[in-house]
């Protein structure tokens, strides 16, 4: 027969206080994230000619309006922080040693911090039009 291991439980209140708000955290990043991944998905895919329309000009022309730059960045920084978190979770449920959890945990944090700074920069620093000494290589809406 087949036993099954009671789960580990927050060893303090306020450890527990910090699992609920991540639990929480999850379920309305989730409500979030499906609106803006559709949304992101209808205007790149279905209200234009699809896939074969999405290109460097496509993404400039998106990122002149700054809904887009935030739309994305947002989606980028939810879908991040969530994924880091249901990480974490998987690391807290399954590693044993407390050492390898906090390495591991404290890994998964740096390179979503890294990953979301990243990120950011692209969208925010993002310049359709940087070298306008060639002419021919510009795309039409930098002419």
């Amino acid at each position: 027969m087949v036993t099954i291991e009671t789960p580990r439980s927050p060893r303090n209140r306020k450890s527990a206080q910090r699992e609920k708000q991540a639990w929480l955290f999850m379920r309305a990043s989730g409500v979030v994230l499906i609106v803006l991944i559709f949304g992101h998905l209808f205007i790149n895919l279905f209200s234009g000619n699809g896939i074969k329309a999405i290109d460097f000009a496509f993404v400039a022309g998106k990122w002149a309006n700054p809904l887009w730059k935030i739309w994305d960045t947002l989606m980028l920084w939810l879908a991040l922080i969530h994924g880091t978190n249901g990480m974490r979770t998987l690391v807290n449920d399954y590693t044993q040693r407390e050492g390898i959890r906090k390495f591991l945990n404290i890994a998964l944090w740096t390179i979503c911090i890294a990953l979301i700074i990243l990120g950011t920069l692209v969208t925010t620093t993002f310049d359709p039009c940087p070298d306008t000494s060639v002419a021919s290589a510009l795309p039409q809406f930098c002419k």
